[in-house]
This record gives C-alpha cells, structure tokens and sequence, in this order.
C-alpha cells in the first residue's frame, strides 16, 4: 500500500528530500540556542561583562535567523511536496475511475468515489506534510534536547526518565480512544456526501412533491452523527493540552526545585545552565506532543489510505486483449446464447439465450415491459457490461477481440437521461467529434430537430448549458444528445427511450431524418411508444430478459400476445384522449 501512494510522489522527490534536510538544520540551531543563552547568562551577564553579552546575542541573533530561514525554507518545500503529492494521487485515482467498467462502478457508490477523491486524498496530504516535516522534527528534537539536558547535568534530567514515559503513556491513551472516532467520522462522510448528490440530482422531484424537510432531515441526521462522533473525538484529544502542561509544570518545579538546590548547595549547576534545561524541558515535552497529534493524524490518514488503495488496485474486468482489432468492418450486431449477470452469477441472470442476427444498416425495434431488460441488452453491444456466457459480435468479431476505443467510438448510445456537461451547445455536440465544423455541428442538430429551439436563444449555437444540462428542458436536452451522437458517425446506434419526453410529430421528424441521412447505420430504437418503432424493419420483444418474439410490427400484432396488449392499450389511451 505505502509502496504504491508513494509513487504518486512523481516530480515532487526534490522537495520531498529537502524538506527533511531544512528540518535538520532547524533543529540543530534550535538545540544549540539554550547553550548559547547559558553561556550569555554565565559568561556575560553574572560577570557584567558587555562585550561577551554582545558577543553572544549577535550569535544568537544570527542562529535565530538561520533557523528561521530553515524553517521557513521547510515550510515551503513540505507545502509544494504535499500538494504536488496530492494532485498526482487524485489525478492517477480520477483516471483509474475512467478505466472502469460499470461493473467496477457498482462496488463503489458515487459519493464514495468522491469522498475518497476529496476528504480521502487531503487526510493523506496533510499526513504525508506532517511525514516529510514533523515527524522528523519532533524525534530529532526529543533525541537531541535529551542528550543535551543529559550533557549538562545527569542528576537533574533524571527527572525526564520518570515523567517522559508518563506523558508518552497519558498521549497514548488519547489516541487509542480518539482513533476509532475519527474512523467512524470519515465513514460517515460517505453517506453525507450521497445525501447531498441525491438531493441536488433529484432536487426538482424533491420541490414538486414537496419534500424539502424530510430532505432537511435526513442530511440533519447524517450530519448530526458526524457532529456527534467528532466532538467526542475532540473531547477525548483536548486532554492533550491538560496532559501536557501537568508534564511541564511538574518538570518545571522539580527542575526548579533541585537545580536551586545545585546551584546553591553544590555549585554544580549555573544559573544559565538552568534556563537552558527549562528551554530543552519545554523542547522536549512539546516534541511529544507533537508526535502525539501526527500520529492521531497518521491513524486517521491510514484508513483513508487503504480506501484510496482499494480504488487503485481495483482493476476493470473489461480489458484489451493482446494485439486486439482497431477496426470494426460493418454495423452487423450477432447474439449468440447470450447470458447476462450483473454479479456475474448464471443463477441471477437478467439476460437469458438471447439469439439475433441483426444485418448492417437495419433498424431494429426493442420493446417491453419495465425491468424486461431492454438496456442491459444493448449496453453490451459497445461492451459497458461482459456477457456472462455466450458471445457478442459486431462485424463479425466477438466485441472481447476489439479495442475498447476503436468499438466504443463505432457505436453510439443515447439514453433516456442523457447528460449535458457546462459550456456551449457547440462544445456539448462536439463530444461526438471534436474536430466537427460549424456546418456538421448545425446539419447534426437538424437531423435531431434541434436546430429549430437552438435558433431561438440569443446566442444560438454559444448558449451557454449549465451543469446537467438544466437550462433546457428534458426534450431538449434528448435531441441535442441525438445531435451529438449523430456527429459521430457511428456504424451502430442505440437510441435507448431517447425520445421519451419529445411529441410524436418531432419523434416521426427525428426517425425519417436518421433513416434519410444514416441508411447504412445499424440502428437500435429502444421505446415504450409502439409509434416510435412501428417502422423497424424487426421488432424484438422482450420478456423478463428472454426474447419473446421477433418481426415486423404487422407480423408481431397478429402473432405476438404481449406486443398485441401494449399496442392495444396505447391505441385505447390515443382513442379516449381524442374523445376527451
């Protein structure tokens, strides 16, 4: 795991390395600064000799600064390390996210996705800072202000061999009960996250019905616990500070205490001698501290560690196979006792012996009722899902044989809920082709008769579409992911319920201009409305995942009972419409 974060270091090492090295040199001038001031004291102030108090304040003036300067130097390197460090981890974890599979996308909840790619990735960040600076200050501060104290007089540092391993005990204790805190803090980030997606995603079905405070509620619930879980955390981690100041306090009065007594009684000990050991107290006790908080940090980094790894050593099920095929010779489309599972078990299968040959340039109707499995079926077509059995074929080769890019941008699928991303109409149509002239761009949206609404904006083709495409209504919004799938100039393309939320009149338009313009596209109509789909050369009629019944609109009303009882209730509904 430490391994494969660690390589995201990349470009960063530089600054990785020097960080260390800047925290060095701070801490050897930040060591050496109590000598210098027991010499003042001794040498120059006790004596009143001025020279020797210059002498020595320039020279801790300058280390000062020096120090300073390490440290600012260190500051800097850490910031650039860690950042840099946790743009290449949350960039390599965005572009493992785009090699997956829906199959891979289903283990992981979105919101998940994005805490582990936001919250996840800053706890790693702020660790791997604290790493690279902190963690090498506070034990060569602890290391060396113990070997001075102990250089300057063993009687009285002692003290540190009684009350270190107490502060270290009373720090460890904290952790231990604030670490499992934390960890149900950041668990819960997960499901406030995907409150808050499905809330902004539903929020017009949330007005319309009028859900806003249960809404309210339930992010208040979510949001309550991590509150809850939190503070108690924080409760448990302020006993740092009390901790550490009885520590400090008690070495205080004892060093007070005793090296009176020294200094006094037996002379071993100056008074500058003494300022210093309070100086190294103080250095060594908040050293611990600070590796305390780094190691609640580390803890909390840990868990967020291991959800990142999981991400990366997740690996797509939908894989190239060795030299595969960069060219898809036609639009042919052959099931052959296709099997379907979305968790890859032949004893839950939504797709079961599906047999079709379907020739190039044909357009094929699919109807059925809900959960009959209309878009699995297609979806394996421009491999999102793998067969669990059997073999899909386009052009005469089994999809598995072909290169993911070169199948996927031969076939075209438009879905019912289609999404528009921020930017123009243009820049939204050109998803298809990125190098698409104007004229393509306009001929794409007349076929998708999207053209007509678009001359109506005041900026036309640079309209602006929001995030989600939200500025536009759902008919809109369907013809221009037409437009754009048009652009690409698929040799298959999967309409699936695409024109749901358009009028027959427009639907009728959109299907006479793909018959027009793309005569040799193998086309792919997915709908509930049989007037979408009366014109398929064949119509496939599906039945809880089993094909119930292939051919001609005219075939299937005299010999097909299901499509008889969708036909016949949708021309009774037309019927008592128009009476109305």
């Amino acid at each position: 795991m430490l391994k494969k974060l660690l390589a995201n270091v990349g470009e960063y090492k530089r600054q990785s390395l020097l960080t260390p090295l800047f925290t060095m040199g701070e801490v050897l001038l930040d060591v050496i600064m109590p000598l210098i001031m027991a010499s003042l004291i001794d040498q120059g102030i006790e004596k009143s000799d001025a020279g020797t108090i210059i002498r020595y304040g320039i020279l801790l003036f300058v280390c000062a600064i020096i120090a300073l300067g390490f440290g600012t130097l260190g500051g800097r390197t850490a910031a650039i390390a860690s950042a840099g460090f946790a743009k290449n981890l949350r960039h390599n974890l965005f572009e493992k996210i785009q090699s997956f599979s829906f199959l891979n996308i289903d283990r992981f909840s979105s919101s998940s996705l994005i805490t582990r790619m936001t919250t996840d990735v800053t706890n790693i960040q702020n660790a791997y800072q604290m790493i690279i600076r902190i963690l090498v200050r506070s034990p060569l501060i602890l290391i060396f202000s113990l070997f001075m104290a102990f250089h300057i007089n063993r009687e009285l540092s002692i003290i540190y061999v009684f009350i270190v391993p107490m502060l270290g005990i009373g720090l460890g204790l904290i952790i231990h009960f604030a670490y499992p805190l934390f960890m149900k803090v950041f668990q819960t980030y997960d499901r406030l996250n995907n409150v808050v997606q499905e809330n902004l995603q539903g929020i017009r079905v949330v007005k319309s019905y009028i859900r806003e405070e249960h809404e309210e509620e339930k992010f208040s619930d979510v949001s309550q616990t991590v509150f809850n879980h939190f503070t108690k955390a924080q409760r448990i981690v302020a006993f740092n500070m009390p901790v550490m100041q009885i520590a400090i306090y008690t070495c205080m009065l004892l060093i007070s205490w005793l090296g009176a007594e020294l200094i006094v009684e037996t002379s071993s000990l100056t008074t500058g001698e003494l300022v210093s050991m309070f100086n190294y107290t103080m250095q060594i006790l908040m050293s611990l501290m600070m590796m305390s908080m780094t190691f609640v940090q580390l803890m909390i980094a840990r868990t967020s560690a291991e959800r990142i790894t999981e991400v990366l050593d997740e690996e797509s099920d939908l894989k190239n196979q060795v030299d595969p095929l960069t060219e898809v010779p036609d639009g042919s489309v052959v099931f052959e006792d296709v099997c379907f599972s979305y968790k890859d078990d032949m004893d839950k299968l939504v797709l079961e012996n599906i047999d079709l040959s379907i020739k190039p340039g044909e357009v094929i109707g699919i109807v059925g009722g809900t959960g009959s499995s209309k878009s699995s079926l297609v979806q394996l077509i421009p491999r999102l899902y793998d067969v669990t059995h059997g073999s899909v074929k386009v052009g005469g080769h089994d999809v598995r044989e072909y290169d993911l890019e070169t199948l996927r941008d031969q076939v075209a699928v438009v879905l019912q809920n289609n999404v528009l991303f921020s930017g123009t109409i243009t820049e939204n149509l050109r998803w298809g082709d990125a190098d698409a002239s104007e004229e393509e761009v306009v001929h794409a949206a007349t076929i998708a008769q999207a053209d007509p609404f678009i001359q109506e904006f005041p900026k036309k083709y640079d309209t602006m579409i929001s995030e989600g495409g939200n500025n536009v209504s759902g008919g809109q919004k369907q013809r221009l992911t037409i437009a754009r799938a048009l652009l690409k100039k698929p040799k298959i393309l999967i309409l699936d319920d695409s024109t749901s939320a358009v009028d027959t009149k427009t639907d009728r338009a959109i299907r006479e201009g793909l018959k027009k313009e793309i005569p040799g596209t193998t086309t792919f109509i997915i709908s509930q409305r049989i007037s979408s789909i009366q014109d398929s050369d064949r119509i496939i009629v599906l039945d809880d995942g089993k094909i119930n019944g292939v051919g001609t609109h005219e075939e299937l009303l005299a010999n097909n009972q299901i499509y008889q009882e969708v036909n016949d209730s949708q021309q009774k509904g037309f019927g008592e419409h128009e009476s109305e």
